[in-house]
């Protein structure tokens, strides 16, 4: 099936992963998604990502994480900010601060796919892609 907008793809198939306690997801594997996973990791939201399957039908398996006896999990909110509709551009000075910095805003910059506070210390603005805590 062919999607447009594979970061909101991605998003939607965590998130419902994530709301039906399931252990692992698979999203289609792209560049972008694949950074966003790595950016996911590195900020402890998911335990880890794996790339499987050949040729055009390759994925993501996302392994989800969950904390305590009655799986919470650690995900509470993912939101798309910049759509294909509408993008939502912010300079290294503007980059929003995400629950006071409790989550994370995961920006494309010219530096590749960081979270808000690389692109700050980076002194980098770019596209806000989404909010995750």
């Amino acid at each position: 099936m062919a999607v447009n907008d594979t970061i909101a793809d991605m998003l939607t198939r965590i998130r419902n992963a994530n709301m039906a306690r399931h252990q692992t997801t698979k999203v289609p594997s792209t560049n972008m998604t694949r950074s966003i996973a790595q950016v996911l990791k590195a900020e402890g939201f998911v335990n880890d990502y794996e790339e499987a399957g050949e040729g055009v039908e390759r994925h993501l398996v996302i392994s989800l994480k969950y904390k305590g006896k009655g799986r919470q999990p650690i995900i509470t909110t993912l939101k798309r900010v910049s759509k294909p509709g509408l993008r939502v551009y912010s300079g290294s000075k503007d980059l929003p601060r995400v629950l006071g910095g409790i989550g994370i805003a995961v920006v494309s910059t010219s530096s590749g796919i960081m979270t808000d506070r690389d692109a700050r210390r980076q002194g980098v603005g770019g596209e806000v892609l989404c909010y995750v805590w």
